[in-house]
């Protein structure tokens, strides 16, 4: 069975922004982030990403635009020679009660099914308790970075402090790679 790592986007790969990356222009790399990524796929991580994305229901940007922001994260690591293995969103708004949108597990069952991996073996890295609630019921292994609102996460939520915690994706990647 593949190994693999499910990340979150925003926060954990890339900048985040409270009015959301609407373009390609927004999106900034977290330093040391596309490294990260790299140095898991060389080691034969198969990396998906699992991203609610309300801007679209909200109509702020639409599934287009969605793809040309994936396609600068592709880019920047295809100028590295590797790729994601598959980006997997939610475009529904937090009212849509959908089983896609974290914190509900959809989107990780979905990554499940598609690469027949085993989700308790998986750790899902994310920057929100939505993202450690979704891990939690998909049966995952949650991994919480500080980079976006992980610090928040980590001041609000007392029980977030007995979760694996990473100043960022670079250090959880060094520490993985470390005890395989």
């Amino acid at each position: 069975m593949a190994k693999m790592v499910i990340l979150d986007r925003d926060g954990v790969i890339n900048q985040d922004s409270d009015s959301y990356i609407k373009s390609p222009e927004e999106w900034i790399a977290i330093p040391g982030s596309i490294e990260a990524i790299c140095r898991l796929k060389k080691a034969g991580y198969l990396v998906t990403i699992a991203t609610n994305q309300a801007g679209i229901s909200r109509g702020l940007f639409s599934e287009q635009k969605l793809q040309q922001i994936h396609q600068q994260l592709e880019h920047k690591l295809a100028m590295r020679g590797t790729r994601i293995d598959g980006i997997f969103y939610c475009p529904h708004g937090p009212s849509d009660n959908c089983n896609c949108r974290k914190p509900k597990p959809g989107l990780l069952f979905q990554i499940a099914t598609e690469f027949d991996i085993n989700l308790g073996e998986t750790p899902f890295v994310g920057d929100s308790m939505r993202d450690i609630q979704a891990a939690e019921m998909a049966g995952a292994l949650p991994v919480l970075v500080r980079t976006g609102n992980g610090e928040e996460v980590m001041r609000s939520y007392p029980e977030a402090k007995k979760l694996l915690v990473y100043d960022d994706l670079a250090h959880f990647v060094r520490d993985r790679l470390r005890s395989r």
